[in-house]
């Protein structure tokens, strides 16, 4: 199964190259594909903030590798340049606060830095640590993928219609994808028959990510407004929602893209099943639940202009970013260490113990 999955796969956001990241900038897909070159911290602190690379394992990977860059040239500068590299450490964290991947990367690339010893090159131990964050990801989608394909055969086998949120493909994380992975494996398998897939305002992450990702691949999808979620469940046979998750808490609340709590609830009342695809990484077990987490809200002309063209009334917008599933809403939550059904803080903690799949 693994090998059809690396044959089918397509988009790559994130390139490590001569000494610079590259990001393929999510703003300006589906109609042009442009990569933007990094060579220092505060470029992809920015490409962060504004939306360059976007989905909480592709921004722990470029948190990672900007670590990378500003170890350079805060080692060209000399000096003390591990204190001097604090700055860069907080700006980085600071860029997508609620992404816990980023966090767990920061952590790992900081563990990495105090166990450097005298003599040690540095910048390209630092360097290995940041492209095996990259590489695990990858490998741990791929995993994912195939966890969560058994799952859809096993309760539903063939001809399955999906409903997706957001966007959770290749171009979110390093490779393939979480939740967009297990519909890729499951429409390899033979076992889709639709996929609708959520416009998800006011980025457009459905219709210009996550649509262009599944046509490509050739799955049958289809784009419809938000608030039809609801309306579809109950008219189209959908059987399972599969959704991404920026952190997943030690109870098993969901962090996700705003909407994906309505989704659950709705999927609750319609006997539809919620899957939540997300690498171990995301799950964050110093938060005990959704409440103990800072949610993002962005700037209301999100959602007050289009293309910089105001469209809306002279009114204030609430532009929340994320919002809290609760664990009881979650029917599987899927990780490369394995599957939790119906998540409570016991399912989490035996899962976080684990060091491999069983």
């Amino acid at each position: 199964m693994r090998e059809q999955l690396l044959a089918v796969e397509k988009v790559q956001a994130i390139e490590w190259r001569d000494g610079a990241l590259y990001l393929l900038d999510q703003r300006l897909l589906p109609h042009r594909q442009v990569w933007l070159r990094c060579d220092t911290a505060a470029q992809v602190v920015d490409a962060i903030g504004d939306m360059v690379v976007r989905g909480a394992p592709a921004i722990g990977i470029a948190g990672a590798y900007g670590l990378v860059l500003g170890a350079r040239v805060r080692l060209q500068a000399g000096g003390d340049w591990r204190k001097a590299l604090e700055e860069d450490f907080a700006c980085l964290e600071r860029s997508r606060p609620a992404a816990a991947n980023l966090s767990w990367a920061l952590q790992r690339m900081r563990e990495r830095l105090a166990r450097l010893k005298e003599g040690d090159d540095a910048l390209a131990l630092l360097e290995a640590e940041a492209v095996g964050i990259h590489v695990s990801d990858r490998e741990a989608n791929l995993t994912m993928a195939q966890l969560g394909m058994e799952l859809i055969r096993r309760h539903q086998g063939n001809s399955q219609v999906l409903l997706t949120h957001g966007n959770a493909g290749a171009l979110a994380t390093g490779g393939f994808g979480t939740a967009l992975g297990v519909i890729r494996a499951a429409h390899l398998e033979g076992l889709i028959e639709h996929v609708h897939v959520d416009e998800t305002r006011p980025w457009l992450l459905g219709s210009r990510l996550t649509a262009w990702e599944l046509a490509g691949d050739g799955v049958p999808v289809s784009l419809n407004v938000d608030a039809a979620a609801a309306h579809l469940m109950k008219t189209k046979g959908i059987t399972w929602v599969v959704v991404g998750a920026e952190r997943i808490t030690a109870n098993g609340d969901v962090v996700s893209k705003i909407g994906t709590y309505q989704l659950a609830v709705n999927a609750m009342h319609h006997g539809v099943r919620l899957m939540v695809v997300a690498p171990s990484s995301t799950i964050d077990m110093s938060k005990e639940s959704g409440e103990d987490v800072l949610l993002e809200e962005r700037d209301g002309c999100e959602l007050l202009e289009v293309a910089g063209q105001r469209v809306a009334a002279e009114v204030h917008a609430a532009n929340p970013v994320f919002d809290v599933t609760p664990a009881d809403l979650v029917d599987y939550i899927v990780t490369e260490k394995g599957v939790v059904e119906r998540p409570d803080n016991t399912k989490m903690a035996q899962l976080m113990c684990r060091k491999r799949l069983h």
